[in-house]
This record gives C-alpha cells, structure tokens and sequence, in this order.
C-alpha cells in the first residue's frame, strides 16, 4: 500500500469517526437536558420535602406519600440511572476515549470531535 492510499484510508476513517461523533451529539444533548430536568425537579421536591413541618411528624414512606412530586421524581431519577442515562449524556467522549486508546498504537490520537492527530514516530536508536 502506497502513502497516497494510506492517506486516502486516514481521510475516510477520520470522515467517518467525525461523522459517527456528530452523529450522536443531538441524541447526547436530548438526554442532558432530561436529566438536568430531572434533577432539577427532584431537588426541589427534595426541598419542599425537608422544609415541610409535617415531614418530622410522621413515618418515612407516609411522608413520602405526602410528597408524591418528590417520590416520582426521585423513582424517575433512579429508574433513568439504572437505564444508563450517565452512559449516554457522555457517549461521543466514550467513543473518543476507545478510540485513542486503539490509535495510541499507531502512534495517532483523536480530539473530541474525531479529527485525528497524527504524533510523530519515535527513534529507535
């Protein structure tokens, strides 16, 4: 394989890596701002919770049943944990990282947004 072709394949890979990583930044960014809604919503539930007079008065689950926007929203936070919503608001940067974790090898890199980075060889001497 001649230096022209290599160089021909880096470009694809790159313009594909590039485009995978554009790819899922719309996805990544929807499942942010779920989750920032989310935890927005529980902690102001969390707080009307602690500041309620009632909530020192009674059981644990009755206050909870009390608060039923807190307990949604908190079973919602934890249902989306387990579902992997952490997974998914960093994905492209998952990508990235296996991706110079396999480059590291052949002496290249990539930045975030899947451009390559090509290191210099080291000497042998």
């Amino acid at each position: 394989m001649n230096s022209l072709e290599q160089a021909e394949d880096l470009k694809a890979f790159e313009r594909r890596l590039t485009e995978y990583i554009a790819c899922l930044q719309p996805t990544t960014g929807r499942w942010r701002m779920i989750l920032i809604f989310i935890s927005v919503c529980t902690a102001t539930g969390a707080w009307n919770w602690l500041i309620d007079p009632e909530t020192q008065k009674v059981s644990f689950f009755t206050s909870l049943w009390n608060h039923p926007f807190f307990t949604i929203s908190c079973i919602t936070l934890i249902g989306l944990f387990f579902a992997g919503i952490h997974k998914r608001v960093v994905a492209p940067s998952i990508i990235a990282a296996r991706c110079r974790t396999v480059l590291a090898e052949y002496n290249m890199s990539c930045d975030d947004t899947g451009k390559l980075i090509l290191k210099p060889r080291p000497h042998v001497q």
